[in-house]
C-alpha cells in the first residue's frame, strides 16, 4: 500500500495534483478540505462548526478532523493507498495519522510538499476566489491569514516527517503538467 501526504501552503496546488496522482497510482485521495466543505453544504453538525473556523481563515480543530479521517480509513479498507491532501496540518494530527496507519499495518511513505513563493499563492487563491465563487478566496486578508496559519501552525509538520526522512521538497511553480512530472518522478523513487 502506498500512502503520500500531499502538502503545501493553501493555493500551492494539492487538489489538482492529487487528482492526477491518484488516477496514475490508482489511490485514493483524501481532501479534509473537501471533505469539510461538504459537511458545511450538507449543514451537517461538523460543517457548521467548520464553518465558522474556515471563514476566519483558522484550523478546524484535530479531534474533529481526525475522526473525518478515522472514518475514511474504515471505509476504504479496501484502497491501494491514500494520497492525504491537506491532513495532517499539525503535528499532533501527523502523529495520529501515523499511530491510525500503524494499527492498520501500514504506513506514510513520503510527504510531497510543494513549494510555492507567497505572492504566487495569493495570486493563484484570489483567482480560484472569482472562478469558483469560494468566499474564503475572495478575501485577501483570510488568504493572508491562511498563509500564515501554515506558517505558523502547519510547515513544521514537515519537520515531522523530515525527521523520519520522509519529506520530499518539489518546485510547485510552472505549467501544472511540469509539477505533476516532478511528482511522479519522487513517487517512482518511492516504489522502488
Amino acid at each position: 500500500m502506498l500512502n503520500l501526504v500531499l502538502f503545501g501552503p493553501p493555493g500551492a496546488g494539492k487538489g489538482t495534483q492529487a487528482k492526477f496522482l491518484e488516477q496514475r497510482y490508482q489511490l485514493r485521495q483524501l481532501s479534509t478540505g473537501d471533505m469539510l466543505r461538504s459537511a458545511i453544504a450538507k449543514q451537517t453538525p461538523l460543517g457548521v462548526e467548520a464553518k465558522g473556523y474556515m471563514n476566519r481563515g483558522e484550523l478546524v480543530p484535530d479531534e474533529k478532523v481526525v475522526g473525518v479521517i478515522s472514518e475514511c480509513l474504515d471505509e476504504y479498507r479496501d484502497a491501494k493507498g491514500f494520497i492525504f491532501d491537506g491532513f495532517p496540518r499539525t503535528t499532533v494530527q501527523a502523529v495520529q495519522l501515523d499511530r491510525m496507519l500503524a494499527e492498520r499495518g501500514e504506513r506514510i511513505e513520503g510527504m510531497l510538499l510543494l513549494n510555492v513563493p507567497n505572492d504566487e499563492l495569493l495570486k493563484r487563491l484570489m483567482l480560484r476566489g472569482r472562478e469558483s465563487g469560494r468566499a474564503d478566496d475572495q478575501d485577501e486578508s483570510i488568504i493572508l491569514n491562511r498563509i500564515k496559519v501554515y506558517e505558523d501552525q502547519t510547515k513544521p509538520v514537515a519537520d515531522f516527517y523530515s525527521a523520519q526522512g520522509k519529506l520530499w521538497v518539489i518546485e510547485g511553480v510552472g505549467a501544472v503538467s511540469e509539477i505533476t512530472a516532478r511528482l511522479e518522478a519522487v513517487i517512482d523513487t518511492l516504489l522502488k
